[in-house]
């Protein structure tokens, strides 16, 4: 009943989230000095024009009766159309969503394959030099802006070493010859489904130094993390008990140890994922991803608010669904997350 009691609390909660940022998000957009008319009919508009375009958008009503019109929107999926573009905004996130989202995966990959096996190995050897390395490591990804860590790799790994691509998300010559079929959005999977290796690899390749730049901070956090519950786990009698039977280090470390100290991992993780769709706006400035970035970029240079409200919006939903989850996760692999 406890149980039951916290997943209605934790849902309850999530839902008036949501409809708190509604509102902010809808009044604040409303609030700003602009003339989202004027902006609707393009440049040069008559006052006849702006008359007809705030009829049709709505601008006229009072402010509460535009807001339950945007949400009666919502409730049918309908996130309005873009000011600038006149298209529906849903339809432009079907486009830039699915590049914002490859670029966070493949960072999470990276902080996982990354970052536990450095926190695990660091916590094991608590004051070698490995440690102090791996420590130094993670304070600086955690520390180190975006914007310079971006630029650094683009001088390094482009401008000197000439191995991987500046930007974007393919090269024009594979862009012209072996196009990508749009079918997922993502590139390295649709690639891999219609067998285009060429276009695979080059994918493969614009994808590595973005999605790096993005999992610094991801990484550093997850060595951080794993580090400091490896060393508290490992002074456990049970582990010291496998260590005199004669197990492996290997399994002791990654197996016995690893397995209760990965519960706070994950959810650090589950929240760099939503820390990185907003961080990946600045990467995808420096990078020229055609993501949700760029997209939400453009839109606040041409003001165009139902756009930026509605990323807002779905970024918040990733957030609160994700929180969401490595709640009751938690509380449901750790009898010890009081449920009360």
């Amino acid at each position: 009943m406890h149980r039951l009691e916290y997943i209605v609390r934790r849902l309850a909660m999530a839902v008036l989230v949501l409809v708190s940022i509604s509102i902010i998000t809808f009044f604040i957009a409303r609030v700003v000095p602009s003339n989202p008319a004027a902006a609707w009919v393009g440049p040069h508009p008559t006052r006849e024009q702006i008359a007809l375009a705030t009829e049709r958008l709505g601008l006229d009503r009072p402010l509460h009766e535009q807001y339950l019109r945007y949400v009666r929107g919502l409730l049918r999926g309908d996130l309005g159309n873009s000011i600038k573009t006149h298209q529906p905004i849903t339809t432009d996130l079907k486009t830039f969503l699915p590049a914002t989202m490859e670029l966070v995966l493949a960072g999470m990959v990276m902080a996982v394959a990354i970052g536990i096996p450095l926190g695990v190995l660091s916590g094991a050897y608590k004051g070698s030099l490995l440690d102090h390395l791996t420590r130094l490591f993670s304070i600086a990804g955690v520390s180190m802006p975006t914007f310079w860590l971006g630029l650094l790799l683009q001088l390094l790994f482009f401008g000197r070493l000439g191995i991987l691509p500046l930007a974007g998300r393919t090269s024009t010559q594979v862009a012209l010859y072996h196009p990508v079929e749009r079918i997922t959005g993502f590139y390295l999977i649709d690639t891999v489904i219609t067998s285009n290796w060429v276009a695979f690899k080059d994918a493969l390749l614009h994808i590595i130094l973005p999605a790096f730049t993005l999992a610094t901070y991801a990484i550093g956090l997850t060595i951080r993390m794993t580090r400091s519950k490896m060393i508290e786990v490992l002074s456990e009698k049970y582990i010291l008990a496998a260590r005199v039977a004669g197990i492996p280090e290997r399994i002791v470390l990654f197996v016995l140890a690893l397995k209760n100290a990965i519960i706070p991992t994950i959810t650090v993780l589950g929240l760099s994922f939503v820390y990185s769709l907003t961080g990946a706006i600045l990467v995808e400035v420096i990078f020229s991803w055609p993501g949700l970035g760029t997209y939400v970029t453009s839109a606040v240079l041409s003001i165009d608010f139902p756009v930026i409200v509605s990323v807002t919006l779905v970024v918040t939903v990733f957030y609160v669904f994700i929180n969401l989850v490595l709640d009751l996760g938690q509380a449901m692999l750790d009898p010890r997350v009081t449920l009360q």
